[in-house]
């Protein structure tokens, strides 16, 4: 067998089983993004997110996970939190910008979010968080599983840690628009089936009652709406007729059949546009 044929299968073997991840430089970033084949730790250089006090209607959720994030990062007892409920009322938002707002006073609180499709990997991502002397918000976005999806028995060495239990400087967070992390049809589906129907879902279900905090979030009103978008309107210095902003707003809303956190921002953004505005920072 000649050297070139056996650089490719050199090759090919360090692709199916690649070296394991360096212990990753967390003072180079305040947070990451987890990647998998091969595993690494990216930086994130500049976190995309608001500022805290731009949420509006979400103050109690706000408040209880600002208080279990600054007890985590003081080294005190906190929980896991889900966050669940309407599309596009910040839940992802209030993560990063508590994040944001505590890290004047806490350096070492470093977020890691990991992809959904990833979390048969989680256990190797705790070995590299469990060993640096950090704090670490581990962050899943848009978390959900279908009837045959096996990936919810990875998220359990998150929330219960197996024999060696979740590490003490990790806190696992997790958005999702169903309380209980599975479709309500196929809860009801898999009971109407099941031989025994009390069993065939309550390992899914229970997933979610694993977490600390439950913190639901619902469609704001009218009133909500239009103060985040005066809120942001402030906040960048844009001026407009207030009796003018609020017609066109509710204009707005109405063409997309629903209000919430994300359209009174796609509002602001064309308004902004529309008077020159710059949206940085």
């Amino acid at each position: 067998m000649d050297e070139k044929t056996l650089t490719r299968i050199a090759d090919a073997l360090e692709r199916m089983s690649p070296a394991p991840l360096a212990a990753p430089d967390f003072g180079t970033a305040s947070a990451f993004v987890w990647h998998v084949a091969p595993d690494r730790l990216q930086p994130v250089e500049r976190v995309n997110r608001v500022d805290l006090d731009l949420l509006v209607g979400i103050e109690r959720a706000r408040d209880t996970l600002l208080e279990n994030t600054r007890r985590f990062a003081r080294g005190e007892a906190a929980n896991n939190a889900l966050l669940w409920g309407a599309r596009g009322m910040g839940k992802s938002s209030l993560v990063k910008a508590i994040h944001g707002a505590l890290l004047p006073d806490h350096g070492d609180l470093k977020l890691v979010e990991l992809q959904r499709e990833d979390l048969p990997s989680v256990a190797r991502l705790l070995n590299h968080l469990r060993q640096a002397p950090y704090r670490f918000i581990l962050f899943c976005d848009d978390l959900s599983f279908s009837h045959d999806d096996q990936h919810y028995k990875s998220l359990k060495a998150v929330l219960d840690g197996g024999i060696e239990g979740r590490p003490d400087n990790v806190v696992f967070f997790a958005t999702s628009n169903r309380r209980h992390l599975m479709p309500r049809d196929m809860i009801e589906n898999e009971r109407s089936s099941a031989i025994n129907p009390s069993e065939a879902v309550e390992e899914k279900v229970s997933l979610s009652d694993r977490f600390g905090l439950w913190l639901g979030f619902h469609p704001c009103d009218q009133d909500e709406y239009l103060a985040m978008i005066s809120g942001y309107c402030s906040a960048y210095g844009v001026t407009v007729d207030a009796e003018a902003m609020r017609a066109d707003a509710i204009e707005w809303q109405a063409t997309r059949g629903a209000r919430s956190g994300r359209v009174a921002w796609q509002f602001f953004t064309d308004l902004a546009g529309r008077h020159g505005v710059a949206l940085t920072g």
